[in-house]
């Protein structure tokens, strides 16, 4: 870093608008020179007007702590003259510089003029894996002291340690990441190429030992294990072993014979190459119970044992901590390695090659320069580490690898390759239910020579086993790689293509003719395809609030010749495209190391194009009404923007049968276990689903003795009957029932809802109410981030709801005191008009069975034991689940979700007595 000054600028204010009336409550500024934190201004200001409710939560300053304070006229002369000759720094200085700016001119100081230096920006690019850019977020994960989150005070102080940690980061990169870097630093936002110029002058020239470097870039080497020569391990049989061992895992662990004989259960499996099915509740210690048995018999055996979970959060939950505890247990390495879809992986030749092609965007410059970084750090080469723009994610999709075939010098450098090969040197193979399935179609098999396989979430493999042959079509995909080969505007890749074939070949002309011909005619067949589409079927005039439409294409016969003249066009046009590109590449020695990347890029979206010809055709002319269903989901409100049409398999159990043949053929012991498996009345629900072999033993274990002590249930019985009022009323009912229950239960809530509009339309009652202004209300679909940043942002406060739909039900981990109560909005039926319960149902009454005994009532059932799930997570955890659907009790089929919960009490009270109970229960705890 140089000897500049550099102010540390943060603001607290009433709004976001100094225009609209908003004013400065506190101002703070720390100084930084020669890399250390100097002088600091801190000041309250009195904003002459109350400090709205929602700020005096967020920012703890009340009207008592400014009444005294200057108003911002009379110290706007003192922070014009502090900020002189400085680089103004903030986290996020569109906000506070714009806002600082604004009162300047009210108060008629002149504007201040300088460099300025967003923190926010350049944390993204130098931190490009965390989690969040949130300043409380990112300075939580660097170990950044922030004591009170939106004080301008500590904020500051926290920015401007978030400032020094990144000119750290900067000084330790390799030189030629730097040159990349600083290359495209000019087309940030803020001004931040003077930081990495600085830092190139003062770079190393020497690389880092573990760096490498593919084409220029730098990388980190992966280094690949040697083969496992570990001393064997004994399986500790007796109860008291296994009790040493985990104690040094679990320093203050606790004995449960259900682990135990879960544990046991799953080294048996392996030993005798069999198979079981067990149903293992929350809280007995799954996860190690079977990575230690794992773990010892692949030491054992010489071959990797397959851990395969749904989703790839919580393959990498498995990755950390549990792994750590597991090697501390056995006291020796275990080598353990996560692997998932090769589309998971960066392909660094197509990236290599994007970098020579200019015209980047913002989100593109920002993204390139956050990869260049990564590539610095990554031992995996997972694109999911990347936390990028929604522009970044289009240009990651782009560099994804898609094939196994790749150059020589690319082969040493190719992260996928590496880590499967590591996977032959691993104990432990980590992946997700996807991966395993998908190894069905590979030529080269993932999952051979076994020591074991344990598939844990295994209620969640009947919905992969469908997905693995899903063919989706969306509008919006389509049209944007149809305009990445159709535009023919200045410094497009069309235009660049035709004045490459233009100066290389002497037909160029009348090649270049026949393609714009060609994409003329594909381009119109396909509008009329979609218009078709999008406009058939709209709801009527009685339904016209009903903006989503859904429904089947099936049986639609007038729409046959569209669907084929789309074919025969986009055929025509695929040949005219290979025309120009077979022109190029017998000139491809003569071309310029950059004319190779564009026609490399050609080739790329030709090949884009070939596969969704393949998939339209699977899609909208293979029709196979007994195994498929296909439908079309659209938006009014946004056509033909919003079309989608999904063609979904009926049923997977063939996929599974599939696999535990090959898994049976290599006489592989295989565990299928989650903590639900089974209901009261149905207990080989999950495993017929599978098409798991009705022999393989079923095994349930109980959860520890007075685990459940701490949770109650209670169903609200004065709510309105769902299928006797309208949605309005119930919405109302609904909401009323949350605002109450939160304030009783002072927050820390779950409201899960089975339908994205009730949530919605709940959701905004409730905020127009007014009534929960103090509390931190976030809700899925409408508040931005995925459902693990929604979760983040929910454990935060202690005063905060989360609204949340089908994800939310199961696989979500919050443990004490974070969750206090579970509020069931409806029982989780699957929606009738859900296309495809509608075709399942339809298959089961074919079949002369009961639909609703079959399949929905079982499904529903499942999913309640889910989402009770939630509330208790050990034996220490306090809650509450409550019901409001009424049906629960009125319905017959009622006490089936009761008898599928655990044994704990359960109260059929009105709103009021409950709401006055929460309260005593609270009041007594607090």
């Amino acid at each position: 870093m140089d000897t500049k000054t550099y102010a540390v600028v943060d603001l607290e204010t009433t709004g976001h608008s100094s225009i609209k009336g908003d004013r400065i409550i506190q101002i703070a500024i720390v100084f930084i020179k020669n890399e250390e934190i100097g002088e600091k201004y801190v000041r309250f200001v009195n904003p002459d007007q109350k400090i709205p409710a929602f700020i005096r939560q967020l920012t703890n300053i009340s009207d008592e702590d400014v009444k005294d304070a200057p108003y911002f006229d009379e110290i706007a002369a003192e922070v014009a003259k502090l900020l002189e000759g400085t680089i103004f720094v903030a986290h996020n200085t569109d906000f506070d510089l714009s806002f600082l700016q604004s009162e300047f001119k009210r108060c008629g100081i002149a504007e201040w003029f300088g460099r300025e230096m967003d923190t926010v920006e350049l944390s993204k690019v130098l931190f490009p894996t965390a989690s969040s850019y949130r300043l409380q977020d990112i300075a939580e994960e660097l170990g950044i002291p922030l004591a009170a989150a939106h004080r301008a005070d500590d904020d500051a102080e926290a920015t401007a340690h978030l400032f020094l940690a990144c000119n750290r980061k900067l000084e330790m990169l390799p030189e030629d990441t730097l040159n990349l870097l600083h290359r495209r630093s000019f087309y940030l936002k803020s001004d931040l190429s003077t930081l990495f110029h600085e830092s190139l002058k003062q770079s190393r020239k020497n690389r880092p030992i573990d760096i490498s470097s593919f084409r220029g870039i730098p990388y980190r080497k992966i280094k690949v294990l040697e083969d496992r020569n570990f001393e064997p391990l004994d399986y500790p049989v007796a109860d008291d072993l296994k009790v040493v061992l985990l104690e040094k895992g679990f320093p203050e662990f606790e004995r449960r014979e259900p682990q135990f004989r879960f544990m046991d259960t799953v080294w048996k499996t392996f030993d005798e190459q069999s198979e079981v099915v067990v149903e293992v509740p929350t809280g007995i210690g799954k996860t190690m119970a079977y990575l230690l048995p794992a773990a010892i018999r692949s030491i054992e055996t010489g071959k990797p044992v397959v851990i395969s979970t749904f989703t790839n959060h919580l393959v990498d939950k498995i990755k950390g901590d549990e792994l750590d505890r597991l090697r501390l247990i056995l006291g020796t390495k275990i080598h353990a390695v996560v692997l998932k879809g090769m589309e998971q992986y960066i392909s660094l030749g197509k990236f290599e090659e994007l970098l020579r092609i200019a015209d980047e965007s913002y989100d593109e410059t920002l993204t390139i320069m956050q990869i260049l970084i990564w590539l610095t750090e990554t031992v995996t080469g997972d694109l999911e580490e990347l936390n990028v723009s929604g522009g970044g994610q289009l240009f990651v999709d782009r560099i994804r690898k898609r094939s196994n075939i790749i150059p020589a010098d690319e082969q040493e450098a190719d992260y996928h390759s590496i880590l499967m090969l590591k996977s032959i040197h691993s104990n432990l193979i980590i992946t997700n239910h996807s991966m395993l399935l998908a190894d069905l179609n590979r030529e080269q098999k993932l999952f051979t020579s076994l020591g074991g396989l344990v598939v844990d979430e295994v209620h969640q493999l009947t919905h992969i086993a469908t997905r693995v042959n899903e063919k989706v079509f969306s509008f919006t995909n389509w049209k944007y790689t149809m305009g990445q080969i159709g535009s023919d505007a200045e410094g497009q890749l069309l235009q660049q293509i035709d004045a490459l074939n233009h100066r290389l070949s002497s037909t160029s002309t009348h090649i270049k003719r026949r393609l714009d011909a060609s994409f003329a005619i594909f381009t119109d067949v396909f509008d009329k395809a979609v218009g078709v589409m999008a406009f058939y079927n709209l709801p009527t005039k009685e339904r016209k609030r009903d903006n989503r439409v859904v429904y089947s294409l099936s049986g639609i016969k007038s729409m046959q010749s569209y669907f084929e003249n789309v074919v025969s066009a986009m055929s025509d046009y695929v040949d005219n495209a290979n025309a120009l590109t077979n022109s190029l590449l017998i000139h491809q020695d003569n071309m310029t190391p950059n004319e190779q990347a564009l026609l490399s890029e050609w080739i790329y979206w030709i090949r884009e194009i070939k596969i969704k010809a393949g998939e339209w055709i699977e899609i909208f002319l293979e029709d196979d009404p007994e195994n498929y269903i296909v439908w079309v989901e659209k938006d009014k409100r946004s056509l033909p923007g919003s079309l989608t049409v999904s063609k979904y398999p009926l049923d997977g159990s063939t996929v599974v049968r599939k696999f535990i043949n090959r898994m049976k053929d290599e006489q592989t012991g295989i565990v299928w276990t989650s903590g639900t498996v089974s209901i009261k009345g149905n207990a080989r629900f999950i495993p017929n689903q599978l098409g798991i072999n009705p022999q393989v033993p079923l095994l349930t274990f109980d959860a520890p003795e007075h685990f459940y002590e701490g949770a109650e249930i209670y169903i609200v019985d004065d709510m309105p009957g769902i299928q006797q009022v309208s949605q309005s009323d119930y919405v109302e009912a609904v909401a009323d029932a949350v605002i109450q229950t939160t304030m009783a239960t002072g927050g820390r809530l779950f409201v899960l809802f089975t339908s994205l509009d009730m949530l919605r339309k709940t959701h905004d009652l409730i905020v127009e109410s007014e009534q929960l202004n103090e509390y931190a209300l976030f809700a899925q679909g409408i508040t931005s981030g995925s459902r693990m940043k929604l979760l983040k942002s929910f454990r935060q406060f202690d005063n905060s709801v989360l609204f949340g739909t089908n994800s939310f039900w199961e696989g979500v981990d919050v443990p004490g005191d974070a969750l206090s109560a579970i509020i069931v909005v409806r029982l989780p039926f699957s929606s009738p008009d859900n296309p495809v319960f509608k075709a399942k149902s339809a298959k089961l009454t074919a079949q002369g069975l009961n639909s609703f005994a079959e399949f929905a009532l079982p499904e529903a059932v499942m999913r309640l034991r889910q989402g009770f799930g939630r509330l208790i997570r050990s034996s220490a955890d306090k809650g509450f689940f409550i019901v409001l659907d009424r049906r629960i009790e009125t319905k017959s089929y009622g006490h089936q979700f009761i008898e599928s919960l655990p044994d704990v009490p359960v109260k059929k009270v009105s709103l009021q007595v409950m709401v006055k109970e929460l309260e005593d229960c609270y009041n007594i705890m607090e």
